[in-house]
């Protein structure tokens, strides 16, 4: 484990694009049964899922990307470093951020790199970042995050079916001037409880996903609190300082459980599984885009924000995140035909 604060960049904006199909669960009733469907709704809070069978990452990455470039009046050759966090990429090789580097018309002096990590994936690439941009010097950079997980699923898997959205953030961030605070570890004895055997070389065959719900569970309890205790005590602030707490969005049930646990308050959290479903490295940004564009919190210039970032789950992984950060400038969720 590593617990350690910085002087890390500062959020520009976020998009995060999602496909424009959208499957509603209630309508996995005809297939699954409807008491079956209307319980797990109920025990996950979750409703509906977008969810594609064609794009990529790199497809809606792009979409998200312009969107953000455009808005912010970035040049694309301005940006020096990009990082894509996927579990589903393009290609075995090249890296999907070397595809989308070329897409976007980003300069080919940057730095572009993939992370293959999940549900911690954004907050462990944001520390990749902020050490890449502090170390290089680099003035701007994009950190993509995304994953087209409902592809790894079988049809018939009502246990996995109704819980995973496909969706890709970008986030933009710029210079050194926030406050950060990072706390993240690893415990690959988790590995065969959230895993796909098939698609790798072990074993050959399309992804196939499968996962040990209460094994996640119990994981999650042991793990989320102490590392938010660690994360927090690094940057030297409190639960109650923090605006806006984002979990990792698994499911309803599973945030008021560890938002209880935090002692975080209800408007602290910030629930965001109702519409997206468990979209996983998305979520963090995703739920935040939700949470400023849907009215719950109203983005002010005034005062920097106070986020507390947390991502858990396969690997086991885990990853905490204290950030101060003046508001961004553009905040916004795109639907891809």
């Amino acid at each position: 484990m590593a617990a350690f604060a910085t002087t890390g960049p500062v959020l520009r904006g976020i998009v995060t694009a999602l496909p424009e199909s959208v499957s509603e669960n209630r309508d996995l009733g005809a297939q699954f049964g409807d008491e079956a469907i209307t319980k797990i709704i109920a025990a996950t809070g979750i409703e509906r899922r977008p969810v594609s069978e064609a794009h990529t990452v790199s497809q809606l990455g792009e979409v998200a990307a312009r969107r953000l470039l455009d808005g912010l009046g970035w040049a694309a050759d301005s940006v020096g470093l990009m990082i894509v966090v996927t579990q589903t990429p393009d290609y075995p090789l090249p890296s999907t951020a070397c595809v989308l580097q070329n897409r976007l018309g980003v300069g080919p002096g940057a730095l572009c790199l993939d992370i293959a990590l999940g549900c911690s994936g954004y907050v462990y690439g944001l520390s990749v970042v902020s050490s890449l941009m502090q170390s290089a010097g680099i003035a701007r950079a994009l950190l993509v995050a995304g994953d087209m997980t409902t592809r790894m699923i079988d049809e018939d898997n009502r246990a996995l079916k109704p819980l995973f959205g496909d969706a890709v953030s970008v986030t933009a961030l710029e210079g050194a001037e926030a406050q950060i605070a990072f706390d993240l570890g690893s415990d690959g004895s988790g590995a065969p409880y959230l895993i796909s055997r098939t698609g790798g070389l072990v074993e050959s065959g399309p992804p196939r996903l499968f996962m040990d719900g209460t094994q996640v569970m119990a994981f999650s309890l042991k793990q989320v609190a102490p590392s938010i205790a660690r994360a927090l005590d690094a940057a030297g602030e409190t639960i109650e300082a923090m605006e806006h707490v984002v979990l990792h969005q698994a499911n309803a049930l599973m945030l008021k459980t560890l938002g209880h646990k935090i002692k975080a308050r209800d408007d602290q959290m910030v629930y965001a599984v109702r519409d997206y479903g468990n979209t996983s490295s998305a979520s963090i940004p995703l739920a935040l885009c939700d949470r400023f564009l849907t009215g719950q919190k109203r983005l002010s210039n005034a005062t920097p924000l106070r986020l507390l970032l947390c991502g858990f789950g396969v690997g086991w992984s885990w990853s905490s995140a204290v950030w101060t950060t003046p508001a961004p400038d553009l905040i916004d969720i795109v639907r891809v035909r």
